[in-house]
């Protein structure tokens, strides 16, 4: 075949000009399908650069039948052919062949993806190969422009990113069971005199664990650098099989100096809504593919969120609506208890028809760091909650004042000895900051309106489940 560089399926189906037409193009990509007669075969061709294939037109006659018989489902190729206006609907351009190489094979017997309407759980089980269907390649698209946005609009605000450690000695929050980091052998720890497993023989000379937050760390640098935010993998080793929960995700969070809970709720709005136009943008054609094959009220419900002020709710005014609701709710309300999803969704959906930022949560149901209102009985805590999601960013101004601070992780039996640098930061040139935490892939889920997380992640860490 004569080399000719290759164009992208987007490129030309998308940003091809007038003077293409009747030019020798190049394409390479994966076969979705093949149909036709005895003279001709019409290939649905894709490269993963868009969700939509490109038609390429075989003439029979001018290839050898061997070559002809290779391209089935699943194989990979490489076209050469003229680029012409299509008479099909649905596409501009399609591509009549003049050379065709066969890079890889696809056995139709074995493949796989031989078959259209595959279940979503079965293609968990072949986590390996779903990029290569329609709707996998339209999350994992989105999930790329999400990452990218999540960067561009922290630069373009001034942030500096910070990269927290993955390995950690502490327990941000008591955010629930952490996964074990050693190199002691597991059949025969060394002991020490108690006859409790010895880790001051351990690689770090200490108990370490992966971090379930990168924010007691990025506290640090908000206190240096004011304005800062993490973006990395976080690890919960909580025995949850639910469509909500991961073992591994990722997780964004901004900490922001000289900033009070008002300027941490405005940030929230703001970064929320930016990050979802940019998805309504930047990736509309998989959206369109997602709101036609999954959530027809998809990007219905994306312009919602760009088109409303965010309501800003006292907890205790959020107990009396659902008390006085007269919903049946599966856990029930009152004062001092975590909400729910069905809550929080409630407020949302069907009472305020607006997005929520929840404020002045009972401090015993928040972490130690949150600063305590002058009712002694609240903290300056905020969750946003979206509709079909619930809570999506959790947040708050955080305690500067040292002995409020010491205090508070005295009532929670956190040892003084294990946060001590944290407490520094409150000894020298302490300072007002808040911050939240934005789970990367309870963002795609309402971005993308998939309703299990595990489809929105390439290779999810669940129970029982690491095979990739």
């Amino acid at each position: 075949m004569d080399q000719i560089k290759r164009r992208t399926i987007k490129d030309l189906l998308k940003a091809h000009k007038a003077e293409d037409i009747g030019t020798i193009v190049n394409v390479k990509g994966w076969v979705r399908t093949k149909r036709g007669n005895k003279n001709v075969a019409f290939v649905a061709l894709n490269d993963g650069s868009i969700v939509h294939s490109i038609q390429i037109v075989l003439d029979l006659a001018n290839f050898d039948e061997e070559v002809i018989k290779l391209i089935t489902t699943g194989a990979c190729i490489n076209v050469n052919g003229t680029l012409v206006e299509s008479l099909g609907q649905g596409q501009s351009v399609e591509i009549q062949a003049t050379a065709i190489e066969i890079y890889g094979s696809a056995d139709a017997e074995t493949y796989p993806l031989q078959k259209k309407g595959h279940t979503l759980e079965f293609l968990r089980e072949i986590a390996h190969l779903r990029p290569r269907t329609n709707t996998f390649g339209a999350v994992l698209r989105i999930r790329h422009a999400m990452a990218f946005a999540i960067h561009k609009y922290f630069n373009d605000n001034g942030f500096y990113y910070l990269h927290t450690p993955i390995i950690t000695g502490s327990d941000a929050e008591g955010a629930g069971a952490m996964f074990r980091v050693t190199t002691l052998d597991a059949q025969n720890p060394p002991l020490n005199e108690e006859k409790h497993v010895d880790y001051k023989q351990d690689f770090f000379g200490k108990e370490t664990n992966l971090t379930v937050s990168g924010q007691l760390e990025a506290e640090l640098g908000a206190m240096a650098l004011s304005n800062v935010y993490t973006f990395g993998p976080t690890f919960r080793a909580e025995n949850s099989n639910t469509p909500r929960h991961l073992a591994e995700f990722w997780m964004i969070e901004p900490e922001v100096a000289f900033c009070e809970i008002q300027d941490d709720m405005d940030l929230a709005e703001d970064f929320l809504k930016y990050l979802i136009r940019y998805a309504l943008t930047n990736c509309i054609d998989d959206l369109e593919f997602l709101n036609k094959m999954y959530d027809e009220e998809l990007i219905t419900r994306l312009n919602f969120i760009v088109d409303n002020d965010f309501v800003r709710l006292d907890y205790t005014e959020g107990i009396e609506i659902l008390l006085a609701s007269g919903q049946k709710f599966e856990f029930p309300v009152s004062w001092g208890v975590d909400l729910q999803s069905e809550h929080e969704r409630y407020l949302v959906e069907k009472h305020f028809k607006k997005p929520v930022i929840l404020t002045n949560y009972p401090k015993d149901i928040k972490a130690f760091y949150m600063k305590m209102n002058e009712d002694g009985k609240t903290v300056r805590a905020m969750d946003v909650l979206f509709p079909k999601i619930g809570e999506i960013i959790g947040g708050s101004q955080r305690e500067e004042n040292l002995e409020k601070l010491l205090k508070r992780i005295t009532e929670m039996g956190i040892p003084e000895k294990d946060v001590w640098w944290y407490l520094d930061t409150r000894r020298f040139g302490t300072a007002p900051h808040s911050g939240f935490g934005l789970g990367f892939e309870r963002l795609i889920l309402f971005v993308t309106g998939m309703s299990n997380i595990r489809d929105v992640i390439p290779f999810p860490r669940t129970p029982m489940n690491a095979e990739f």
